[in-house]
Protein backbone atom coordinates (compact mmCIF):
# COMPACT_ATOMS: atom_id res chain seq x y z
CA UNK A 1 0.00 0.00 0.00
CA UNK A 2 1.41 3.71 -0.80
CA UNK A 3 -0.04 6.82 -0.68
CA UNK A 4 0.71 9.72 -3.70
CA UNK A 5 0.61 13.03 -1.44
CA UNK A 6 3.62 14.48 -3.28
CA UNK A 7 5.34 13.72 -6.33
CA UNK A 8 8.45 13.00 -4.29
CA UNK A 9 6.62 9.84 -2.94
CA UNK A 10 7.57 7.96 -6.36
CA UNK A 11 10.59 6.52 -7.74
CA UNK A 12 12.05 7.60 -11.00
CA UNK A 13 11.11 3.94 -12.30
CA UNK A 14 7.74 4.48 -10.93
CA UNK A 15 6.81 7.78 -12.13
CA UNK A 16 8.47 6.09 -15.77
CA UNK A 17 6.32 3.21 -15.04
CA UNK A 18 3.01 5.48 -14.54
CA UNK A 19 3.67 7.42 -17.75
CA UNK A 20 4.44 4.00 -19.58
CA UNK A 21 0.80 2.89 -18.42
CA UNK A 22 -1.14 6.08 -19.32
CA UNK A 23 0.59 5.95 -23.01
CA UNK A 24 -1.35 2.49 -22.99
CA UNK A 25 -4.18 3.34 -21.40
CA UNK A 26 -4.65 6.65 -23.74
CA UNK A 27 -4.22 3.88 -26.69
CA UNK A 28 -6.61 1.32 -25.28
CA UNK A 29 -9.49 3.85 -24.63
CA UNK A 30 -8.92 5.45 -28.85
CA UNK A 31 -9.27 2.11 -29.83
CA UNK A 32 -12.26 1.63 -28.08
CA UNK A 33 -11.11 -1.35 -26.10
CA UNK A 34 -13.33 -2.19 -22.77
CA UNK A 35 -11.27 -2.76 -19.46
CA UNK A 36 -12.61 -3.87 -16.62
CA UNK A 37 -9.34 -3.65 -14.69
CA UNK A 38 -10.81 -2.41 -11.70
CA UNK A 39 -14.04 -4.30 -11.78
CA UNK A 40 -15.84 -4.40 -8.13
CA UNK A 41 -13.31 -1.40 -6.75
CA UNK A 42 -14.21 1.98 -5.48
CA UNK A 43 -12.69 5.15 -5.01
CA UNK A 44 -13.80 7.98 -2.44
CA UNK A 45 -13.09 11.33 -3.89
CA UNK A 46 -13.49 13.79 -1.65
CA UNK A 47 -13.61 17.39 -2.24
CA UNK A 48 -12.68 20.69 0.37
CA UNK A 49 -12.66 22.69 -2.77
CA UNK A 50 -14.23 23.01 -5.96
CA UNK A 51 -12.84 20.75 -8.87
CA UNK A 52 -13.98 20.29 -12.72
CA UNK A 53 -10.70 18.83 -14.01
CA UNK A 54 -10.48 16.38 -11.33
CA UNK A 55 -13.35 15.35 -10.47
CA UNK A 56 -14.40 14.53 -13.75
CA UNK A 57 -10.72 12.70 -14.67
CA UNK A 58 -11.00 10.60 -11.66
CA UNK A 59 -14.91 9.80 -12.26
CA UNK A 60 -14.03 8.62 -15.53
CA UNK A 61 -11.35 7.07 -14.83
CA UNK A 62 -12.86 4.77 -12.21
CA UNK A 63 -15.70 4.14 -14.94
CA UNK A 64 -13.55 3.19 -17.50
CA UNK A 65 -11.48 0.86 -15.49
CA UNK A 66 -14.84 -1.16 -13.91
CA UNK A 67 -14.99 0.58 -11.18
CA UNK A 68 -17.46 3.11 -9.80
CA UNK A 69 -16.14 6.65 -7.89
CA UNK A 70 -18.13 8.67 -5.15
CA UNK A 71 -18.21 12.20 -4.98
CA UNK A 72 -18.24 13.10 -1.61
CA UNK A 73 -18.26 16.78 -0.35
CA UNK A 74 -16.82 17.94 2.66
CA UNK A 75 -19.00 19.23 3.61
CA UNK A 76 -21.62 16.71 2.93
CA UNK A 77 -19.51 14.64 5.20
CA UNK A 78 -19.30 14.38 8.76
CA UNK A 79 -15.71 15.98 8.38
CA UNK A 80 -17.94 19.36 7.84
CA UNK A 81 -19.73 19.21 11.13
CA UNK A 82 -16.84 18.44 12.96
CA UNK A 83 -15.81 14.69 13.08
CA UNK A 84 -12.26 14.04 13.29
CA UNK A 85 -9.96 13.43 10.34
CA UNK A 86 -8.58 10.46 12.15
CA UNK A 87 -12.57 8.70 12.31
CA UNK A 88 -13.37 9.17 8.84
CA UNK A 89 -10.25 7.78 7.49
CA UNK A 90 -10.43 4.96 9.30
CA UNK A 91 -14.03 4.59 8.51
CA UNK A 92 -13.45 4.79 4.74
CA UNK A 93 -10.90 2.82 4.39
CA UNK A 94 -13.23 -0.16 5.32
CA UNK A 95 -15.66 1.07 2.59
CA UNK A 96 -13.14 1.61 -0.37
CA UNK A 97 -10.01 0.79 -2.12
CA UNK A 98 -8.21 3.95 -2.34
CA UNK A 99 -9.53 7.83 -1.25
CA UNK A 100 -8.47 11.01 -3.30
CA UNK A 101 -9.00 14.23 -1.53
CA UNK A 102 -8.84 17.60 -2.86
CA UNK A 103 -8.11 19.96 0.36
CA UNK A 104 -6.96 23.45 1.30
CA UNK A 105 -3.98 22.26 3.70
CA UNK A 106 -1.41 19.66 2.98
CA UNK A 107 -1.03 18.67 6.71
CA UNK A 108 -5.31 17.39 5.80
CA UNK A 109 -4.06 14.70 3.63
CA UNK A 110 -1.06 13.87 5.83
CA UNK A 111 -3.38 13.06 8.62
CA UNK A 112 -5.65 11.07 6.65
CA UNK A 113 -2.90 9.22 5.00
CA UNK A 114 -1.63 8.29 8.97
CA UNK A 115 -4.86 6.70 9.56
CA UNK A 116 -6.00 5.35 6.10
CA UNK A 117 -5.26 1.26 5.38
CA UNK A 118 -6.23 2.20 1.81
CA UNK A 119 -4.17 4.74 -0.66
CA UNK A 120 -4.73 8.55 0.06
CA UNK A 121 -3.71 10.41 -3.45
CA UNK A 122 -3.80 13.86 -3.59
CA UNK A 123 -5.89 15.62 -5.52
CA UNK A 124 -4.57 18.82 -5.09
CA UNK A 125 -3.31 20.61 -1.79
CA UNK A 126 -1.94 24.09 -1.25
CA UNK A 127 1.56 22.88 -1.25
CA UNK A 128 1.50 20.30 -4.23
CA UNK A 129 -0.83 18.75 -7.10
CA UNK A 130 1.38 15.48 -7.82
CA UNK A 131 -1.37 13.88 -10.72
CA UNK A 132 -1.22 17.30 -12.36
CA UNK A 133 2.36 17.16 -12.96
CA UNK A 134 2.45 13.40 -13.81
CA UNK A 135 -0.40 13.93 -16.54
CA UNK A 136 2.34 17.37 -17.79
CA UNK A 137 4.65 15.25 -18.07
CA UNK A 138 2.96 12.93 -20.53
CA UNK A 139 2.10 15.78 -22.50
CA UNK A 140 5.99 16.95 -23.18
CA UNK A 141 6.49 13.42 -23.36
CA UNK A 142 4.20 13.39 -26.35
CA UNK A 143 5.12 16.71 -27.84
CA UNK A 144 8.70 16.36 -27.33
CA UNK A 145 9.59 12.55 -28.06
CA UNK A 146 11.13 11.96 -24.48
CA UNK A 147 11.50 13.82 -21.37
CA UNK A 148 15.31 13.55 -21.77
CA UNK A 149 17.24 17.00 -22.26
CA UNK A 150 14.18 18.71 -22.38
CA UNK A 151 14.09 22.36 -19.97
CA UNK A 152 11.06 23.46 -18.62
CA UNK A 153 10.47 27.61 -17.77
CA UNK A 154 7.87 28.36 -14.74
CA UNK A 155 7.02 31.65 -15.40
CA UNK A 156 4.31 33.34 -12.83
CA UNK A 157 3.52 32.19 -9.24
CA UNK A 158 6.23 30.15 -7.78
CA UNK A 159 2.32 27.80 -6.27
CA UNK A 160 1.60 23.94 -5.52
CA UNK A 161 1.74 23.00 -9.37
CA UNK A 162 5.36 24.79 -9.92
CA UNK A 163 5.96 22.75 -6.61
CA UNK A 164 5.32 19.40 -7.85
CA UNK A 165 6.67 20.21 -10.88
CA UNK A 166 10.20 21.02 -9.38
CA UNK A 167 10.12 17.97 -7.84
CA UNK A 168 9.11 16.13 -11.07
CA UNK A 169 12.13 17.46 -13.16
CA UNK A 170 14.56 16.40 -10.48
CA UNK A 171 12.89 12.54 -10.78
CA UNK A 172 13.22 12.93 -14.04
CA UNK A 173 16.62 14.71 -14.74
CA UNK A 174 15.09 17.33 -16.37
CA UNK A 175 15.93 20.74 -16.58
CA UNK A 176 13.60 23.87 -15.10
CA UNK A 177 13.96 27.57 -14.40
CA UNK A 178 11.48 29.16 -12.57
CA UNK A 179 10.32 32.83 -12.86
CA UNK A 180 8.69 34.84 -10.40
CA UNK A 181 8.60 38.08 -8.60
CA UNK A 182 10.51 38.40 -5.07
CA UNK A 183 7.70 36.75 -2.50
CA UNK A 184 6.15 34.59 -4.99
CA UNK A 185 8.98 31.83 -4.70
CA UNK A 186 8.24 28.31 -4.91
CA UNK A 187 7.73 26.20 -0.90
CA UNK A 188 11.56 26.40 0.84
CA UNK A 189 10.77 22.63 1.75
CA UNK A 190 10.13 21.85 -1.77
CA UNK A 191 13.34 23.94 -2.86
CA UNK A 192 15.37 21.87 0.06
CA UNK A 193 13.74 18.56 -1.27
CA UNK A 194 14.29 19.42 -4.90
CA UNK A 195 18.40 20.07 -3.50
CA UNK A 196 18.38 16.28 -2.30
CA UNK A 197 17.13 14.94 -5.42
CA UNK A 198 19.98 16.67 -7.42
CA UNK A 199 17.77 18.75 -9.41
CA UNK A 200 18.83 20.90 -12.29
CA UNK A 201 16.79 23.86 -10.84
CA UNK A 202 17.22 28.07 -11.67
CA UNK A 203 16.12 30.94 -10.65
CA UNK A 204 15.70 34.01 -12.82
CA UNK A 205 13.34 36.81 -11.98
CA UNK A 206 13.63 37.94 -15.74
CA UNK A 207 11.03 36.26 -17.79
CA UNK A 208 12.67 37.22 -20.97
CA UNK A 209 15.83 35.73 -20.12
CA UNK A 210 14.15 32.51 -18.38
CA UNK A 211 12.44 31.89 -21.30
CA UNK A 212 15.49 31.57 -23.91
CA UNK A 213 16.32 27.86 -24.01
CA UNK A 214 13.15 26.93 -22.83
CA UNK A 215 11.17 23.59 -24.59
CA UNK A 216 8.37 24.15 -22.46
CA UNK A 217 6.76 27.66 -20.87
CA UNK A 218 3.88 27.05 -17.98
CA UNK A 219 2.32 29.41 -16.36
CA UNK A 220 -0.90 28.89 -13.95
CA UNK A 221 -3.52 31.30 -12.37
CA UNK A 222 -2.38 34.24 -10.61
CA UNK A 223 -5.03 34.60 -7.54
CA UNK A 224 -5.52 31.01 -6.60
CA UNK A 225 -8.73 30.07 -4.61
CA UNK A 226 -8.71 31.67 -1.26
CA UNK A 227 -6.63 34.49 -2.28
CA UNK A 228 -9.16 36.38 -3.79
CA UNK A 229 -8.58 39.27 -0.76
CA UNK A 230 -4.76 39.69 -2.24
CA UNK A 231 -6.08 40.02 -6.28
CA UNK A 232 -4.93 43.67 -6.78
CA UNK A 233 -1.68 43.02 -5.32
CA UNK A 234 -1.02 39.58 -6.85
CA UNK A 235 -2.55 41.18 -10.40
CA UNK A 236 0.29 44.06 -9.93
CA UNK A 237 3.01 42.34 -9.01
CA UNK A 238 2.63 39.56 -11.20
CA UNK A 239 1.81 41.55 -14.63
CA UNK A 240 5.02 41.48 -15.87
CA UNK A 241 5.10 37.83 -16.03
CA UNK A 242 1.89 37.40 -18.23
CA UNK A 243 2.53 34.85 -21.11
CA UNK A 244 2.17 36.71 -24.39
CA UNK A 245 3.49 36.68 -27.96
CA UNK A 246 6.68 38.57 -26.96
CA UNK A 247 7.34 36.42 -24.44
CA UNK A 248 7.04 32.65 -26.97
CA UNK A 249 9.30 34.53 -29.41
CA UNK A 250 11.86 34.98 -26.97
CA UNK A 251 11.93 30.74 -26.82
CA UNK A 252 12.87 28.09 -28.85
CA UNK A 253 11.02 28.17 -32.23
CA UNK A 254 9.17 24.87 -31.39
CA UNK A 255 8.43 25.69 -27.57
CA UNK A 256 5.31 24.30 -26.27
CA UNK A 257 3.04 26.53 -24.38
CA UNK A 258 1.51 24.59 -20.53
CA UNK A 259 -1.31 25.80 -18.61
CA UNK A 260 -3.20 23.39 -15.57
CA UNK A 261 -6.10 25.68 -15.77
CA UNK A 262 -8.75 27.11 -15.41
CA UNK A 263 -7.00 30.19 -16.74
CA UNK A 264 -7.52 33.97 -16.40
CA UNK A 265 -7.19 34.69 -20.38
CA UNK A 266 -5.71 38.28 -20.28
CA UNK A 267 -4.30 37.97 -16.95
CA UNK A 268 -1.37 35.14 -16.55
CA UNK A 269 -1.59 34.41 -20.33
CA UNK A 270 -3.14 36.37 -23.37
CA UNK A 271 -5.73 35.02 -25.59
CA UNK A 272 -3.67 35.01 -28.04
CA UNK A 273 -1.28 32.34 -27.02
CA UNK A 274 -4.38 30.16 -25.59
CA UNK A 275 -5.51 29.60 -28.87
CA UNK A 276 -2.34 29.89 -30.88
CA UNK A 277 -0.06 26.97 -32.23
CA UNK A 278 2.29 26.83 -29.47
CA UNK A 279 -0.55 25.92 -26.89
CA UNK A 280 -0.81 22.55 -26.04
CA UNK A 281 -3.07 22.92 -23.24
CA UNK A 282 -6.33 20.92 -23.87
CA UNK A 283 -4.22 18.30 -25.07
CA UNK A 284 -2.59 18.65 -21.16
CA UNK A 285 -6.24 18.91 -19.71
CA UNK A 286 -7.21 15.91 -21.44
CA UNK A 287 -4.06 13.92 -20.52
CA UNK A 288 -5.63 14.21 -16.97
CA UNK A 289 -7.43 11.06 -17.37
CA UNK A 290 -5.27 8.68 -19.02
CA UNK A 291 -2.69 9.59 -15.98
CA UNK A 292 -5.00 9.51 -13.37
CA UNK A 293 -6.24 6.03 -14.91
CA UNK A 294 -2.48 4.73 -15.06
CA UNK A 295 -1.92 6.31 -11.01
CA UNK A 296 -5.09 4.37 -9.93
CA UNK A 297 -4.28 1.64 -11.88
CA UNK A 298 -0.85 1.22 -9.94
CA UNK A 299 -2.14 2.31 -6.71
CA UNK A 300 -4.76 -0.50 -6.08
CA UNK A 301 -4.95 -2.32 -8.98
CA UNK A 302 -1.51 -4.70 -8.64
CA UNK A 303 -0.49 -5.38 -11.95
CA UNK A 304 -2.15 -4.37 -14.90
CA UNK A 305 -4.12 -7.79 -15.95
Amino acid sequence: MKHLLSISDLSPEELSEILELAEKLKTERYKGVITDYLKNRSLAMIFELPSTRTRVSFEVAMTDLGGHALNLSWNELQLGRGEPIKDTARVLSRYVHAVMMRVRNHSTLEEFASYSSVPVINGLSNLEHPCQVISDLLTIKEYKGSLEDVNIAWVGDGNNVCNSLILATALMDMGIVVSTPPKYEPDKSIIKRAKELKARLNFEPNPMRAVKDADVIYTDVWVSMGQEEEKERRLEDLGPYQINRRLIDAAKEDVIVMHCLPAHRGEEITDEVMEGASSVIFDQAENRLHAQKAILLKLIGGENE
